[in-house]
């Protein structure tokens, strides 16, 4: 509904009109809409017609949709007809298998990052769209393999169930089957509710039963190890999964670095830094976002490659997103705008942001770095954590005492960030502070 669509009760109500019922008291739905059919000797055209024309429209997709599809998350399941999360997750960069039919359970689409499972059907398909008492009842038949996919999916992985009343029978009869098969052995779920607040005009005695009944239908669906989350109000939801996106971003560190001067140091003496830092970051198990930036990028990438390959804890993928910056681009416009559009796609996949060095040769003459002060805006823009190490020097300095003078120092504790800022003569002596406050600011401390 905030998205723009109707609800239930409001896209039944124009077929509920023609039958002289009042939509506003019917509490069965489903059967409002066979009695519907019922009087149209099973003619299901205007209910067809009522799905699409109230569902068919592009609205876009609301924050939650957004939240939601920028987290690793690969499957989905809904029981709507509107397309918001296959929008969402398109617009968040994600090849998105979507399963509507019981023929496209046995296909997979090449690549995919997400499938998403529309056990009751497609707003492109209204003809096959669970709608009436009939297809519930049917629902084992003509579409069995949605239940025991459901089944499996129920069984292996964590479900959030966000917008949903747990009234649906299908999804009754594929709890059940679990819990009657692992017992006491069922994986834990999770569901966010608005706690039951007093209606305008509605009496106490009517909202004292209405408290105590959700408080009972929470209490079953434990039943089936689903922990349900109350919430004040919906808007909480969206905070609950911003916070989500905020926790699971800062698993991932952008590393900004680059240097054609290693002075005062000597060249040794950063590639050793810079390798360290990059097995440290890896260690403590951070992903590593990061161009490869000039002079030090392959020192971080070697450090972290050759902590993963010691470890043997994971693949190489799994701690290391690298975006070399493509060279072979003539026209310098359209390399500054490629260029652009690579720093802000590994930027924006990133919740921490480091910067270290930041200088350059333009003809024989050692300038700061435009690019890394530009990886720098885009990092606030993006509201990631941002720490400078001053230490380093060239643009890295600057940045630092920008943000020392400034009232919103990037979400570093200031003096931690004025530590790092200070002048050392070892460049090893910044890899354990760094290090320490990066896992400080992932535990939001």
């Amino acid at each position: 509904m905030p998205s723009g669509f109707v609800d239930w009760r409001e896209l039944l109500r124009p077929l509920a009109e023609e039958l002289n019922l009042d939509i506003d008291q019917e509490s069965d739905l489903v059967a409002c809409a066979q009695f519907h059919v019922n009087s149209s000797g099973n003619n299901r055209h205007r209910l067809h017609r009522a799905v699409i024309e109230a569902l068919s429209a592009d609205n876009p997709p609301t924050e939650n949709h957004r939240l939601l599809a920028r987290l690793p998350i690969a499957t989905w399941w809904t029981t709507n007809y509107d397309k918001l999360i296959e929008t969402a997750l398109k617009d968040a960069g994600k090849i998105v298998d979507v399963k509507s039919a019981v023929p496209q359970l046995a296909d997979m689409k090449p690549r995919r990052d997400a499938v998403v499972f529309k056990m009751h059907g497609d707003v492109d398909r209204p003809d096959e769209a669970v709608v009436t008492r009939d297809d519930y009842e049917r629902y084992g038949q003509d579409r069995g393999a949605f239940i025991n996919a459901l089944a499996g999916d129920l069984v292996t992985k964590t479900f959030l169930f966000l917008g949903f009343s747990f009234t649906d029978p299908n999804l009754e009869q594929v709890l059940t089957r679990v819990r009657l098969t692992f017992k006491t052995n069922q994986r834990r779920h999770y569901a966010i509710f608005r706690m039951r607040t007093k209606l305008p005009h509605e009496s106490d005695e009517a909202f004292a039963h209405a408290h105590a009944r959700q408080a009972l239908v929470l209490q079953d669906l434990l039943r089936f190890n689903i922990q349900a989350i109350l919430v004040d109000e919906y808007s909480d939801i969206t905070k609950i999964l911003a916070e989500f996106e905020r926790r699971y971003r800062r698993q991932t560190i952008f590393v900004g670095a680059a240097a054609a001067s290693f002075d005062p140091w000597g060249e040794d003496a950063v590639t050793a830094f810079m390798r360290a830092l990059g097995s440290a970051l890896v260690t403590k198990g951070m992903r590593i976002a990061t161009g490869l930036g000039l002079g030090v990028g392959n020192a971080l990438l070697t450090g972290a490659i050759e902590s993963v390959i010691q470890s043997k804890a994971g693949h190489i993928e799994d701690y290391l997103i690298i975006r070399p910056f493509p060279q072979a681009i003539a026209d310098a416009g359209e390399r500054a705008r490629v260029w652009d559009a690579y720093r802000q796609e590994i930027v924006g996949s990133s919740g921490i942001a480091i910067f270290l060095f930041g200088n350059k040769m333009v003809g024989t003459a050692v300038v700061p770095s435009d690019g890394m002060r530009r990886k720098f805006e885009i990092a606030q823009e993006k509201g990631l954590v941002l720490l400078p190490i001053g230490a380093t020097g060239s643009i890295a300095k600057q940045l630092a005492d920008d943000l020392l003078a400034s009232t919103t120092p990037g979400g570093v504790d200031p003096a931690a960030l004025s530590a790092l800022a200070s002048p050392v003569t070892d460049l090893m002596t910044l890899v354990t502070p760094i290090v320490e406050t990066i896992g400080k600011i992932r535990e939001g401390k």
